[in-house]
């Protein structure tokens, strides 16, 4: 079977996902590329409908900036040189998000990212050095509000490329029935705690204080038929912007969206933190300085609009959609870590 072909899905991130071995000229013109490619250019234009008809503006996302998302898992920043000055490509562009509310209050990006992941993320599937989210942010919504936007928006987007892409799904060898449970039933939801005491109790060393890791958040979604929310991380396991609960101090008001059949991870958000003096005091307990945010606490400090958000990964999307072994496969120009490409 050509590496280009879609391949059962092997829920164990220690196998390594196919590769690119292909010419990019060969990878560009198959059968299996080209039908991918249909797929994901309907959910940007489902994405793009929905968003807009709940009053969403859509923004261009900034390439560089003084600073970026510092919450990356291990992933290393890119440096460029602006003028003189040091600027990073974006890992997310969760600040400027925030910062966007101070024009529209419903935005979204369909943004650029660039992580230098892990070497070791080579295997887990599901992890690319270049790759693009769908991001939005609302302002004075609540987490509940912001989960059921996505939720909402993941269906819908999964049921147009039903209804009109049943001959790449065919082609592809994805059944449609796989979503079936998405499209007809609210999403799950497990806490951080509760999901971390299933996977102990398998047998997976996650730690509780943690994010759950990729080996684990695999092992929950294989387990599941539908999407579903892990809610409720720990503070410390997190960026600075998710914001803490009043009621559970200790406890983010955030959330992951998990695929099910072992896909993992979709999607983060959260409830954001806006106020000037805790953003400063998370900055510092989560060990960032917050010299490097300048402009960022500077309009904390004028004020910011309290809001929710969220950032749906585009090429695991499309991954999920149409059963691909590998998120290398749902992009035109794949980076890979640790693979120098096109």
């Amino acid at each position: 079977m050509s590496l280009l072909q879609p391949t059962k899905l092997i829920h164990h991130p220690q196998t390594a996902a196919p590769q690119p071995t292909k010419p990019l000229d060969e990878h560009l013109s198959s059968d299996t590329t080209r039908a991918v490619l249909r797929i994901q250019n309907q959910m940007l234009t489902a994405t793009r409908r929905f968003l807009a008809d709940r009053g969403f503006t859509e923004l261009l996302p900034p390439i560089i900036g003084p600073v970026t998302d510092p919450g990356i898992r291990g992933s290393k920043q890119v440096d460029v040189d602006f003028y003189g000055h040091k600027y990073k490509l974006m890992t997310s562009a969760i600040l400027y998000k925030q910062a966007s509310l101070l024009a529209f209050d419903k935005i979204f990006y369909i943004a650029p990212n660039v992580r230098l992941e892990p070497l070791l993320t080579a295997v887990t599937h599901r992890h690319l050095a270049e790759f693009h989210q769908i991001d939005v942010e609302m302002r004075d919504a609540t987490r509940e509000d912001i989960m059921r936007l996505a939720e909402e928006l993941v269906s819908h987007v999964v049921a147009e490329v039903v209804r009109e892409r049943p001959a790449e799904l065919e082609a592809l060898g994805r059944d449609r029935d796989a979503f079936r449970e998405l499209v007809e039933e609210s999403f799950d939801r497990i806490t951080h705690a509760d999901a971390t005491a299933d996977l102990v109790g398998l047998g997976h060393p996650q730690d509780p204080g943690a994010e759950i890791d990729w080996m684990g958040e695999e092992i929950l979604s294989g387990k599941s038929s539908r999407p579903f929310f892990v809610v409720d991380y720990p503070k410390g396991s997190r960026g600075f912007y998710d914001r803490e609960d009043l009621a559970a101090p200790g406890v983010l008001r955030n959330f992951d969206l998990i695929a099910p059949e072992g896909y993992g991870e979709l999607a983060s958000g959260s409830e954001r933190e806006f106020d000037y003096a805790t953003l400063v005091t998370r900055m510092r307990e989560t060990g960032e300085n917050p010299s490097k945010y300048g402009w960022y606490l500077d309009l904390a400090r004028r004020g910011i609009p309290a809001s929710s958000g969220f950032g749906i990964g585009l090429e695991r999307f499309t991954r999920y959609v149409t059963g691909l072994n590998a998120v290398w496969q749902a992009s035109a120009y794949p980076k890979l870590p640790g693979v120098v490409s096109a």
